[in-house]
């Protein structure tokens, strides 16, 4: 195989280098969830495995609903209140 000198030395090379590695990586990451897929398809728990998934996807779902809705008051922020309104109420 020859080498070409120039490759990869100016601003088309670098875009063609940075293309061919992107279509490499797809390529290999598409064959190997194929081998994945084929595998899961073999397994005889495939129902289970379904049930498995749904249950897993539901705990990550609130996960991030309880990380991006309305976060209660912090607890020490809330002890910190309440310590302050009985030394109100008892005049200190």
């Amino acid at each position: 195989m020859a080498k070409d000198a120039g490759r990869g030395t100016g601003p088309e090379g670098q875009a063609v280098l940075l293309a061919a590695g992107l279509a490499d990586l797809a390529v290999s990451t598409v064959g190997s969830v194929l081998g994945t897929v084929r595998g899961l398809l073999r397994r005889s728990d495939g129902a289970e495995l379904v049930v498995e998934a749904e249950r897993d996807l539901k705990a990550r779902g609130r996960l991030v609903l309880d990380r991006y809705a309305d976060t209660p008051p912090a607890h020490l922020e809330t002890l910190a209140q309440k310590a302050l309104a009985r030394k109100s109420a008892d005049g200190v």
